[in-house]
């Protein structure tokens, strides 16, 4: 008896299950345990075989046929024995849809030879922004050289309509297919015709712009809005903005946008929080003060020092500091207290701090009195 899980259990589905919930299965459970989401997971990835290998079986009509009069012990043996690597699936045609079914249909001899169009390139581009732009969200432009359409022939790559022609070679499917027996069973290989690139069309009377490509090099100015609360190193993608396809036979491809952020004066960010160290005299550590500065929203952001306040405390001021772009609200304001030393004293104010020092000096009593009281703080959790 085989070790195998029964196929219907691997994708979840009764015996009675239609084709398009069988698809539906498995493409939920291919996106789940698919290599690029699980990297360096091996059960994920044994999970992922296992589905496949379900799939291309229940998905063709004669093999499930078989599979459900004779189960994996069939008499002439299941096609993948035992030792079934899967097939190269890519992780975005389990979100589109394109592709994933002619993999397995070529396995079993029923491949064909239509041409699956292909996207142009796509392009990267790095964008710098100042930190008021990343707090409060901006419109951006910058420009960019790269392949355009040529509006010489609209991107045709020909003079005129009589200038393109179908390719003999793959009879305008793009396409090229070569069929080999292993066993029992055809396996077809699908490859781009090598006479027209994988378009399925000859140029014969190229456009002097472009000489037949379709696309001329050119600089342009890209227009985007950037979102509040925007991470640095994140890439935008502006879908259809990359470079066409030659002679337009296929969608463009897309452009990312990677967003770096210039540093703050005074302000650091962590996550939605804003930090910053604020010096302040000892004189308003002791007596306490309020001050206000500028702030990135356009409100003065109160800093409320307490009387008794130490260099280091920290004082938080909520609903302050970045808007999240997960969600709503934004974060806090986090004030480290520090201690202003002027560089320069004049010779007045050095003897006004030595008389003020001989009244407020502490001994070395009360210093080892202080640290006794600060260890015993700590091991309060104070």
């Amino acid at each position: 008896m085989s070790d195998k899980r029964d196929y219907y259990e691997v994708l979840g589905v009764s015996k009675k299950a239609s084709d398009s919930e069988i698809k539906k299965a498995f493409r939920s459970l291919a996106r789940k345990y698919h290599p690029d989401k699980n990297q360096g997971d091996e059960e994920a990835e044994a999970l992922f075989k296992e589905v496949q290998e379900a799939y291309a079986i229940l998905s063709n009509e004669e093999q499930r046929r078989q599979y459900d009069t004779f189960g994996h012990n069939r008499p002439e043996g299941n096609p993948f024995g035992s030792g079934f690597q899967g097939v190269n699936i890519n992780f975005e045609d389990l979100f589109s849809g394109g592709g994933f079914d002619s993999v397995f249909s070529q396995i079993f001899g029923g491949g064909n030879s239509r041409r699956r169009q292909k996207r142009g390139n796509d392009l990267l581009m790095r964008h710098r922004i100042s930190f008021e732009s990343m707090f409060n969200g901006s419109e951006e432009e910058s420009d960019i050289e790269s392949l355009v359409e040529c509006l010489e022939c609209s991107g045709t790559g020909a003079k005129s309509k009589e200038g393109v022609s179908i390719c003999s070679t793959c009879d305008g499917h793009g396409r090229i297919t070569q069929t080999q027996r292993i066993g029992p069973f055809l396996q077809e290989s699908v490859t781009d015709c090598p006479n027209c690139g994988g378009t399925g069309r000859v140029v014969t009377d190229p456009c002097s712009s472009c000489s037949g490509d379709g696309r001329i090099k050119k600089e342009r100015t890209i227009r985007f809005s950037i979102p509040p609360g925007i991470s640095h190193g994140t890439r935008m993608r502006m879908q259809g903005q990359g470079e066409p396809t030659p002679g337009n036979s296929g969608p463009p491809g897309h452009l990312y946008i990677e967003i770096s952020v210039e540093d703050h004066e005074w302000f650091e960010r962590s996550d939605s929080d804003l930090l910053m160290a604020f010096p302040v005299g000892y004189h308003d550590l002791l007596r306490g003060k309020k001050f206000e500065i500028p702030h990135l929203d356009g409100s003065p952001l109160v800093i409320e020092i307490p009387a008794g306040s130490k260099p280091g405390d920290t004082i938080d001021i909520r609903g302050r500091g970045i808007p999240n772009n997960r969600g709503r609200g934004r974060g806090n304001v986090t004030v480290l207290l520090k201690l202003y030393v002027p560089e320069d004293l004049s010779k007045n104010i050095l003897s006004s701090l030595q008389d003020l020092t001989k009244s407020i000096d502490i001994s070395n009593h009360e210093i080892e009195d202080s640290i006794r009281k600060e260890a015993r703080n700590r091991r309060r959790g104070v």
